[in-house]
């Protein structure tokens, strides 16, 4: 066969093989394209080498490219541009940015194609002066405002929030894609919010595409105008799945959970992104039986969860103490072999925890091969809020000893735990610590803290020196740990200090003006009684109600003071009276002070019958079985007549009880509680 024949053979193969990108998957066919390359002595060819580059870019070799590139004679600006779009596109930008300064010293002229890239690049190093630069280039060879040019710069200087200096391009653009418009319109959406200016110019925009459409829904939804969002998803001309998702996402965060279900169940197609926000939704507004429901409907449909489902029905079961529907989901992720990777590992340690069940929670969290400061935070408040404190403490030493740095976070649990035990000197010593010897710097939940350390301890005075030597302005949350303490520890005098700057700060609370009431009833001073609850009705303001949760062959009821919905209502409350009298038998003394002091004596009893916690104790004692767990959670803290009945209870009908209120974890059992009676 002639030479030249032959030689025409083996080019014929190489640019066939160049041409079908699907029979270059690997390392071994490069190199195997690249002999025959060599052998057709195709090399030197730009338009050869330029297509082997790209098929390099696309698997990830750029260096194995860059072999090839150096023994070219004479790139053109093809191959130059394929190069630096490869490094680009492959995350090494610096290369990028090396082979556009190689290509300028070899005077080869850039060109449209050229800029898009290394501007990004700068962008994707943050050199905005070198983007700069690359800008001065493109305006230097007239390219400042071509339509591809133009918009990777619009991108470039909204990257660094330049607004100015991205409208300038934008506005010297002689043709504007749809592409640029949207760059523009995403900056006034997603960086400044200017949702009056992003309108307009999604108004003026002769083109607009599904993106655009997003974008301005996306922004409406962002900000919390639904309408509006509502309106443009009903004018676009075309919708996506994305499109309906914005939506749904933000009918989910702004609590309009009925308009949520309806909008999904007519939705064309569904996602997992579509689940996620619905389930999100529901357990956002604390409606968890229908979350879990829609969970167990979403593996039938055979979608499966990913992280953020678990994590969303794990934190639900958190809230609510769930810990029934908590241990069905484990076993479901173990059961289906679902990635156990660090995030869900502390939510389930956090769940467990947050459920009471603590020993469920640290088999979990030493089962984890990689442990965050999050899952070490997450045990360590779980310790705290149990009352375990000591175990609390032997953690945080634990931690410091695995050369894991604690954050704030930690610091807030070791010092509630040490609130929640009293132990002064501890907690003082680890609050000391930050500055010295963590780095951190105390912020105003470590003085609440701290405030309300002291205070319960009884060191009032120091606490409320604390308040007044502290470097931040006192917040709410400082003054109320003080008022909490004076309201332990009687002090009236103290309480009205703190009641006066708690008024100062917050016009609308009327938690803290009822804890003022209360100390006040405790004083035996019904005057200034009568005081805090006529101005509590002036400002229009009102104590927050109770409500307490129980969760039921993994349903959750809730209760709230004289709740009368509940389909078992009748023989909750004939189990009230029961325990009442058997209350009484026991020499209980209902603690009536902190009561409405204008009711008769025997109805204060009566009221107090009917909190919460005594309403799903009592659905607890009818609806399980002897010996079972009674768990509940309760949005407020307990009061001291709930306290005292509840040790009792646990004793008269030998169940174990668990009360979850704002602060921590009660364990009731055989007539004490786990705190000590120090709460």
């Amino acid at each position: 066969m002639p030479m030249a024949h032959l030689e025409g053979l083996q080019k014929h193969r190489a640019l066939s093989l160049l041409k079908t990108p699907d029979s270059i998957r690997t390392l071994y066919h490069l190199k195997a394209l690249l002999a025959c390359l060599l052998r057709a002595g195709l090399h030197q060819s730009s338009f050869a080498v330029g297509n082997f580059v790209a098929h390099c870019s696309a698997l990830g070799f750029m260096d194995y490219a860059a072999c090839l590139f150096d023994q070219m004679l004479e790139p053109n600006s093809f191959v130059w541009n394929t190069m630096i779009r490869g490094f680009q596109q492959n995350h090494e930008p610096r290369k990028a940015l090396l082979f556009f300064d190689r290509m300028r010293l070899r005077d080869v002229r850039p060109d449209c194609f050229t800029f898009p890239f290394v501007v990004r690049a700068c962008a994707d190093t943050k050199e905005i002066y070198k983007g700069m630069c690359v800008h001065g280039q493109s305006f230097k060879v007239g390219l400042e405002f071509d339509v591809f040019v133009g918009t990777s710069l619009i991108d470039f200087y909204g990257a660094f929030e330049d607004m100015k200096a991205a409208l300038q391009v934008f506005d010297g653009m002689s043709v504007k894609d749809t592409v640029a418009w949207t760059i523009v319109l995403g900056l006034y959406v997603n960086q400044f919010g200017d949702m009056e200016t992003a309108r307009r110019l999604f108004e003026e925009m002769p083109l607009k595409d599904l993106v655009a459409w997003n974008t301005i829904i996306g922004g409406y939804v962002k900000v919390g105008n639904i309408e509006l969002a509502k309106m443009l998803f009903d004018q676009a001309p075309s919708k996506d799945l994305l499109m309906y998702n914005t939506l749904l996402s933000g009918y989910a965060k702004h609590g309009e959970v009925d308009v949520l279900l309806r909008f999904f169940r007519d939705m064309p197609l569904r996602d997992l992104v579509s689940w996620n926000s619905v389930i999100g939704g529901l357990v956002h507004n604390r409606r968890i039986n229908e979350a879990v429901a829609y969970f167990q409907q979403m593996q039938m449909e055979n979608v499966n969860p990913n992280e953020v489902t678990l994590v969303t029905i794990l934190s639900a079961c958190s809230q609510v103490g769930g810990l029934d529907i908590g241990r069905w989901l484990h076993s479901y992720i173990d059961r289906n072999k679902l990635e156990w990777n660090i995030v869900v590992g502390t939510a389930l340690v956090d769940m467990y925890s947050k459920c009471g069940d603590l020993e469920s929670a640290e088999y979990i969290f030493n089962k984890m091969l990689d442990r965050d400061v999050v899952a070490w935070n997450a045990m360590i408040m779980g310790f705290s809020m149990n009352g375990q404190s000591k175990s609390a403490l032997e953690f945080f030493y634990r931690m410091r000893k695995e050369a894991v740095d604690p954050n704030d976070v930690t610091i807030l649990g070791v010092l509630c735990a040490c609130t929640h035990a009293g132990l002064v000197d501890e907690g003082q010593k680890c609050f000391d610590s930050m500055p010295h010897e963590l780095g951190l710097t105390p912020k105003l939940e470590h003085y609440g803290c701290m405030v309300d350390l002291l205070g319960r301890a009884g060191l009032l005075n120091e606490a409320y020196e604390l308040i007044q030597t502290m470097p931040l302005v006192p917040h709410i949350g400082v003054w109320g740990a003080l008022l909490g303490a004076c309201k332990i520890h009687g002090n009236v005098e103290l309480a009205e200090s703190a009641i006066e700057k708690l008024i100062q700060l917050d016009h609308e609370d009327g938690g803290y003006l009822a804890i003022m009431s209360n100390i006040y009833a405790n004083a035996g001073r019904w005057d200034d009684v009568a005081k805090v609850r006529k101005l509590m009705r002036d400002k229009g303001i009102g104590k927050l109600w109770g409500c307490s949760s129980i969760e039921i062959n993994g349903e959750i009821h809730e209760f709230g003071v004289q709740q009368r919905i509940h389909p078992r209502i009748k023989e909750i409350h004939t189990m009230i009276d029961e325990i009442s009298k058997h209350l009484r038998m026991a020499g209980h003394i209902a603690s009536t002070n902190e009561v409405f002091f204008d009711l008769e004596e025997e109805e204060k009893e009566k009221a107090l019958y009917f909190h919460s916690e005594k309403m799903a104790v009592a659905f607890g004692l009818i609806a399980t079985d002897k010996g079972t767990v009674i768990r509940i959670v309760k949005n407020l803290r307990i009061c001291a007549d709930c306290h005292g009945a509840m040790k009792l209870i646990s004793k008269i009908y030998e169940r174990d009880i668990v009360v979850r209120d704002r602060n921590r974890f009660h364990h009731f059992k055989e007539g004490s509680c786990s705190c000590g009676d120090y709460w």
